[in-house]
C-alpha cells in the first residue's frame, strides 16, 4: 500500500481537529478530537488494564459476542455501507459487498473463539517423562495494537477486532486518520452487543500518537495493515513484541495463450479497478502470451473505456475517486513520468479532482515507479512475453508480492507456474483480487510478517500454555 497511510493524520498537529470528509464531494462529515502523545500514553495504560476484563470472558460469550455484533451489523447493511461510501468513496456495490464481507468476518472469529483448542501433549514420547500427561491451551497474549487502512474501512478493522476478541485479548485500535468513522461505528456496534467497553480503546491522533502506542512496553503485539515505510518505521521503534504486517503488493496476472480470453478480461479489469485500484491485491500488471496478446488488449481496452466512473452513491457507478485529490494526482504524475519514459497511454489517465479515470498502459519501461512499485490506484499494465519462463521471470520481478494470478486450461502448466511464482497465494484461471477471509492471507518475499485471515490471526494473537501433570 502507498504513503501516507495509516501513520499519517490528516491534521498535523496532535491538538488540531481531525476534520473527516465525504472523498467526492469534499463535504465535512465529522469533527473529531484528536490525542496527543501524552494522553495517548494514558490511553495505552488504561487499554493494558482491561487484560483481565478481556481474558475473564468465557469462549462461549466471546462468540455470543461476535455473532451479535455480526447480526447488528447485517441488519444495517445500508447504514454502514453508506458510510463506507461516503468517507472512503467506494461505489455503493462495493461498499455492501465489504459490509457482507465484515459480518462474515465476525462470525468466522465467533466460530474461532468456540472452536479453537490446544492438544494433548504425547509426554511418554521422550525418554523419561512416562508418568507425565498434560495438554498447552491457548492463552490471551495481552494488549494488541491494532493499525488500520483507508481502503477497507470496515472489513479490515474487523479482521484484527474479531480475532482479538475470540482469543481473549484488549485492542487499542488506531484507525485511519481519512477513514475513523466506520471503525468508530463497528466498535459501537461491538459494544452494543454485550463486549464490555473497555476491551476496546480506539485513539485517533497523528505518527507521534501511533509511534507511542507501538513503542509502550505495554503492548504484546502490533497488528498494521499499510505502506511499507511506515512499516519499517514501526519494526524499528516496536521493542520485543510480535509483528504482524500486510505492507501491499504489485500483483502480476498471467495470461497464457489456451485461456478463456472473455473470462480473463472480465476477472482482470475487475481485479485492476476495484476501490479504484487502492486495493493491495488488485491486479497491476498483466503478462499476456504474445499469440493472444492483440486480442486480449483491445479487448481489456474496450472493457475499460466502457467502465461508468463518478460518483460512488450510484449503483451505475463502476469506479469512484480515490482516497484524495492529492492521491489522484500523485498517480496522474506516475502515468506522466511512464509516459514520458516510452510508455504508451492506452486508455484513461484524465484527472477530475479526486477522479483518476482508469489507466492502462504498455511498454513501460520496468525501471519505472509503476512497473516496480505498487502504484494503488486505478492504473494497470499489459505487456506480452513469449515463453513460460519470460512470463514468471516477469511476474517474479518484484521486490514484495501479495498475490498473482493466472488464466490457462491447461493444469499441467496451472499448477507448474503457480509453483513457480513467488507470491502470498496464486489464483488460478482468477485474478490476483480474491480473498476469502478465512484463508491464509499475507505476503511473501521483503516484508512478509505473519498472516491475517481470522484463525491464523487468532493464532498469532494467542500463546500456547502447558499444563503437566506428574503421576
Amino acid at each position: 500500500m502507498p504513503e501516507p497511510m495509516t501513520l499519517d493524520a490528516v491534521a498535523t498537529s496532535s491538538t488540531a481537529e481531525l476534520r473527516v470528509t465525504d472523498k467526492y464531494t469534499g463535504a465535512l462529515l465529522a469533527s473529531l478530537a484528536q490525542r496527543t502523545p501524552a494522553e495517548a500514553l494514558m490511553e495505552v495504560e488504561h487499554a493494558a488494564a482491561a487484560a483481565g476484563t478481556a481474558a475473564a470472558l468465557p469462549r462461549h460469550e466471546r462468540g455470543r459476542i461476535l455473532d451479535k455484533a455480526a447480526e447488528l451489523l447485517e441488519a444495517r447493511a445500508e447504514k454502514a455501507a453508506g458510510l463506507i461510501v461516503s468517507e472512503a468513496g467506494k461505489t455503493l456495490r462495493q461498499a455492501r459487498k465489504e459490509v457482507a464481507r465484515a459480518v462474515n468476518t465476525l462470525r468466522l472469529s465467533a466460530a474461532e473463539a468456540r472452536r479453537s483448542h490446544g492438544e494433548v501433549i504425547p509426554f511418554d514420547a521422550f525418554a523419561g517423562s512416562e508418568n507425565r500427561h498434560g495438554w498447552f491451551t491457548r492463552e490471551p497474549l495481552g494488549l494488541i495494537a491494532a493499525i488500520t487502512p483507508y481502503n477497507d474501512p470496515l472489513n479490515l478493522v474487523a479482521h484484527k477486532l474479531g480475532p482479538a476478541i475470540a482469543g481473549g485479548n484488549p485492542v487499542i485500535l488506531k484507525p485511519s486518520q481519512l477513514t475513523p468513522l466506520t471503525a468508530l461505528m463497528l466498535v459501537d456496534l461491538l459494544v452494543e452487543a454485550g463486549l464490555p467497553a473497555e476491551v476496546i480503546t480506539v485513539v485517533l491522533g497523528d505518527r507521534n500518537v501511533a509511534q507511542t502506542i507501538i513503542s509502550s512496553r505495554l503492548v504484546r503485539m502490533v497488528s498494521f495493515t499499510g505502506g511499507f515505510a511506515t512499516g519499517r518505521a514501526i519494526a524499528a521503534n516496536a521493542g520485543i513484541k510480535r509483528l504482524a504486517m500486510e505492507l501491499g503488493g504489485n500483483a502480476p496476472v498471467i495470461v497464457f495463450d489456451d485461456a478463456d480470453l472473455d473470462a480473463a478480461v472480465a476477472s482482470c479489469v475487475s481485479g485492476a479497478f476495484w476501490a479504484a485500484g487502492q486495493n493491495c491485491i488488485g491486479t497491476q500488471r498483466i503478462l499476456i502470451q504474445e499469440h493472444v496478446y492483440e486480442d486480449f488488449r483491445q479487448a481489456f481496452v474496450a472493457a475499460t473505456e466502457a467502465l461508468v466512473v463518478g460518483n460512488p452513491d450510484s449503483m451505475a457507478t463502476d469506479v469512484g475517486p480515490m482516497i484524495s485529490t492529492a492521491s489522484a494526482a500523485a498517480a496522474k504524475r506516475r502515468i506522466d513520468d511512464a509516459v514520458a519514459a516510452g510508455a504508451a497511454l492506452l486508455a484513461g489517465g484524465e484527472l477530475h479532482g479526486p477522479v483518476l479515470t482508469p489507466a492502462v498502459l504498455t511498454d513501460v519501461p520496468h525501471h519505472c515507479a509503476l512497473w516496480s512499485e505498487e502504484a494503488f490506484a486505478p492504473i494497470v499494465l499489459l505487456e506480452p512475453f513469449a515463453t513460460e519462463e519470460e512470463a514468471i521471470q516477469a511476474a517474479n520481478d518484484c521486490e514484495y508480492a501479495l498475490q498473482a494470478g493466472l488464466f490457462t486450461r491447461d493444469l499441467d502448466r496451472a499448477l507448474r507456474a503457480a509453483r513457480a511464482i513467488d507470491a502470498g497465494g496464486v489464483m488460478i484461471n482468477d485474478s490476483s483480487d480474491y480473498r476469502f477471509d478465512a484463508m491464509p492471507f499475507g505476503g511473501s518475499k521483503y516484508g512478509s510478517m505473519g498472516r491475517e485471515g481470522v484463525r491464523f490471526a487468532y493464532e498469532d494473537m494467542t500463546q500456547p500454555k502447558v499444563v503437566a501433570i506428574s503421576s
